[in-house]
Formats: C-alpha cells, sequence, structure tokens
C-alpha cells in the first residue's frame, strides 16, 4: 500500500500578478512532492487563490475592472506562471468557488462556534497582511514590519471574535514537543516567544459594507463576511474535500507539510491550529518556512519598482535554469538575493560549463560504443548525504550533492584520458562516467525535470549521441 503525502503552498493573493518570490515557494514546493512521487508515495500537491480579501476588492476597483473578471485573470496568471514553471499542481482551489470552498469556511465556522462571539472593536489594520495589530506590534513608525511605509487603517466596527487567548498553553505544548514541527528551528523559537506573551482574541469577520459584500457570508448573520485569514487557510482542507467529499478528505488530511513564507508563520503556526483544535480536527505536521528574496540587494516592493516577473527569465534562458537559480543559490530556510548578473554567472559556471559540459563531452567519447546500462531507479539513489539533506528540507544541499558527482566525473575523465583510448579500453574508462551521469539525472529528476529527461533519453543506451548543448553559454 501506498503512503499518501500532502503538500500545500501558500495561498496567494491575487490583487496583483505573481512575482519572481511566488515561483520561488511553487518551486520548492513542486520539487518536494516530485520527491515524494518518486519515492512511491500518492502525493497530492496544493496551492490556490486567496480571493476574497479586502486588498482583492480595492485593486479591482483601481483597475476599473469587474471583481469575479478581475480575480478570475489574476488567478489564472499564478495558474499560468505554475505550468510554465513544470510545477504540478494537482489542486488549485480558488477561495470564490461557491460549490466547495463557501460551504467548507461555512463548515469550518459552525464547528468553532463554541469558541466564536461578537463584539465591537477598533484597532489598527494592515492590508497588506489582512490583520490587525497592536502598537507594541507595530515598528517605531507605527508601521506593520512586513509592510514599511504603509499607514495602517484606524477601523472601528462590530466583529466576530476567535477566542484564541483559550488554546494558548495547548499550542504552546504542540510546537514544543514538534507535534506541530516548525522548519526551520528559528521560526519555532520565534513562535514560542510570541506565545510568552498573552494571546490576544481575533477577528474573523468583517461587516458586509467594508468587505463591498465579497467574500463567503458568516452563517446565520448577512450583514458578515468571513474575515480572510479564517477563510482562505481553510483552502487546504476545501480543496481536499472538507464539507463536500469527506472520503476524499479523510485520505489526504492532515497536510503532511505546509510551505509558506516567513512573514505569515504566525497565521499557520498560530492561528490556523487554533482553529483545528476548536474544531476537532487534524493539525498539519509540518510546516517548513523559508526566507523572502532581496532584488540587487535590496528588498522587492512595488514602490521601489524592482519587482521581477518570473516569466521573462523562462521566455529567456529556459525553465530549468531558473529552478536551478531558486533551489540552489537560495538556501531553503534564508533569504536570498536575486540579480540577473548573479544568475548568469551561475548559468554559466554550473549548467552551461558544469552540467553540459560533462553531458557533451562523455556523449561525444561514447559515440560509436555500446553501453550496457545497469537499470537504477529513484530509490536506489536516494542515499547517503543526498537523502538526508532532503528529509531535512535543505534542498540546496542536495542539489550540491548532485554537483559534487558532476565535479568528480569530470575530474575521473581528466585523469583517464578517454580521448586517448579505443575498444574495450576506451568502454571499460567510460561506463562509470555514463553510469555517474544516469546518478546525476535521476538524482535532478525533482529539481530539473526537463534537463533529466533529456539526458535519461540520451544516455538509455545501448547507444550514446552527441546532441546540442543542454545550457548553451549566455554571453
Amino acid at each position: 500500500m501506498q503512503n499518501k503525502f500532502y503538500i500545500t503552498t501558500a495561498i496567494p493573493y491575487v490583487n496583483a500578478a505573481p512575482h519572481v518570490g511566488h515561483a520561488l515557494e511553487f518551486v520548492q514546493a513542486d520539487t518536494i512532492a516530485r520527491i515524494h512521487r518518486l519515492l512511491g508515495n500518492e502525493t497530492c500537491l496544493l496551492s490556490g487563490g486567496d480571493e476574497n480579501a479586502l486588498k482583492n476588492v480595492q485593486a479591482a476597483e483601481k483597475a476599473g475592472v469587474p471583481l469575479h473578471e478581475f480575480i478570475d485573470m489574476n488567478s489564472k496568471l499564478f495558474e499560468d506562471l505554475a505550468k510554465k514553471l513544470h510545477v504540478q499542481f494537482d489542486v488549485f482551489q480558488k477561495g470564490s468557488d461557491t460549490t466547495h470552498h463557501y460551504p467548507a469556511s461555512q463548515k469550518l465556522w459552525e464547528l468553532c462556534k463554541k469558541d466564536i462571539y461578537k463584539k465591537s472593536y477598533e484597532g489598527l489594520y494592515c492590508l497588506g497582511c489582512e490583520a490587525f495589530y497592536t502598537k507594541d506590534e507595530l515598528n517605531e513608525n507605527g508601521e506593520c514590519f512586513e509592510h514599511p511605509g504603509k499607514k495602517l487603517e484606524l477601523i472601528k466596527e462590530e466583529n466576530y471574535f476567535f477566542a484564541l487567548s483559550k488554546y494558548q498553553q495547548q499550542l504552546i505544548d504542540f510546537i514544543s514537543s514538534d507535534t506541530i514541527h516548525i522548519v526551520p528551528s528559528v521560526r519555532k523559537n520565534e513562535m514560542l516567544s510570541f506565545l510568552k506573551q498573552p494571546l490576544q482574541d481575533i477577528s474573523i469577520s468583517r461587516s458586509n459594507t467594508r468587505a463591498k459584500n465579497w467574500g463567503v457570508p458568516v452563517p446565520e448573520d448577512d450583514t458578515q463576511r468571513i474575515y480572510v485569514w479564517f477563510d482562505a487557510l481553510n483552502i487546504y482542507q476545501s480543496g481536499v474535500g472538507f464539507g463536500w467529499d469527506e472520503k476524499q478528505y479523510d485520505k489526504w488530511w492532515p497536510a503532511d507539510v505546509h510551505v509558506i513564507g516567513k512573514g505569515i508563520t504566525r497565521f499557520h503556526a498560530i492561528y490556523w491550529p487554533a482553529f483545528l483544535l476548536s474544531a476537532g480536527l487534524k493539525l498539519p505536521k509540518t510546516i517548513l518556512v523559508h526566507g523572502y528574496f532581496t532584488v540587487n540587494g535590496q528588498k522587492m516592493s512595488k514602490t521601489v519598482g524592482n519587482i521581477i516577473d518570473p516569466n521573462i527569465f523562462i521566455d529567456t534562458y529556459g525553465v530549468d535554469s531558473i529552478r536551478y537559480y531558486f533551489l540552489r543559490e537560495l538556501p531553503t530556510f534564508a533569504d536570498g538575493d536575486f540579480s540577473e548578473k548573479r544568475f548568469k554567472e551561475l548559468y554559466n559556471a554550473d549548467l552551461a560549463n558544469g552540467l553540459g559540459n560533462l553531458i557533451a563531452r562523455v556523449a561525444k567519447l561514447a559515440e560509436g560504443i555500446t553501453y550496457k546500462g545497469i537499470g537504477t531507479t529513484y530509490e536506489q539513489v536516494y542515499t547517503n548525504e543526498y537523502k538526508k539533506a532532503i528529509e531535512e528540507f535543505r534542498l540546496h544541499d542536495a542539489i550540491a550533492c548532485v554537483w559534487e558527482t558532476i565535479k568528480t566525473t569530470d575530474q575521473y575523465i581528466n585523469d583517464n584520458k578517454p580521448w586517448t583510448l579505443k575498444g574495450v579500453k576506451l568502454e571499460k574508462i567510460l561506463t562509470p562516467a555514463i553510469q555517474n551521469i544516469r546518478i546525476v539525472a535521476i538524482q535532478l529528476q525533482p529539481f530539473l525535470p526537463e534537463t533529466a529527461e533529456k539526458i535519461l533519453a540520451q544516455f538509455k543506451g545501448p547507444t550514446i549521441a552527441s546532441q546540442q548543448p543542454l545550457f548553451p553559454r549566455i554571453i
């Protein structure tokens, strides 16, 4: 019997086109999902569109486009980017889906009803985060740390609240014990530090007036809409059957891994588990938190004007080159910089001169000889440091292991000088190099799927032929 593996990306807001940060997370999650498929696990990778946020409403108004049309148009941009990146989403769950998502969010509300109450509230609201903040949670200028330079709005209205404070000790226990496993440990420690302060109950609805009548209606109260985080986080469940196909839901839930950016850790590690505890539902197993992109050393920002469209890089340099940059250049858990200069350097050094050159050299030397290939499966090459790095979600270290094999194989060719040999002697020297290339290709399958497929097709035996360079040098 296969093991199941359920992994999700964060659910991006669709108030604008996707940028390179979204592409990074899509590729990270896809790589992990591909690994589990290759290991024989029945795997589901989910993403979707956080479509019920107030920022989406305002963006549509600013664009002068009808709301549903705007939402559908932008959500499609995210789906199209995923396809272009060779990211294999099994589910893309839209928040505006009235057939599946609306009843799922209303069911979650009903299950949490004992912890929901209504009261008048006044607070500072960050539209970027779609969240209320207290003054001590803001920077010295009274701004949100995630969105500096943007003024918070003072909101006063009657909302429904969730009794988050009730779950403080349980959350501390679950996070401390790794029942909710937060990776890396620095993010776990941040959440435990946050939980040392008394937890405040949180607003989970908005008035129809402020929500512009957009979003999931609150059950039994047609004056309110379910607030974005209570609604959007539930896409992880609604996309796999919660509230509409219990057999499918029982098969996939709980999530094995939520892949998210560091700015939304609190919502996933504290708010989301509390909702699930209240509802009597199973908790996600692992929350994998990655860092942010800077661009040429600066934080990516619409104000600065340095938002990078990943489509341009894919169209110019090929999909696997950008997947490689994401997975090798950026440590999985840390912030990293994206610059075209560094992209070209890495492309030429590792892809053109490294992998591409090795493939071209060995293929040329192997022309005319018969290779008796040894069949190898992914499970057979899922070993040693490569395996350990993947199990610890250090994707950059796993791909580095592959490049060590490339370097040692290249050195083996240099040392043994097969271009000076013929016949049986040539075949004897080339066989280990060819087998190493097959191992490299198999280990690269989750990371660079298109490239791996090309290499395996070229080196499947019994004869090998030269082909066009995998990665032509960038001048």
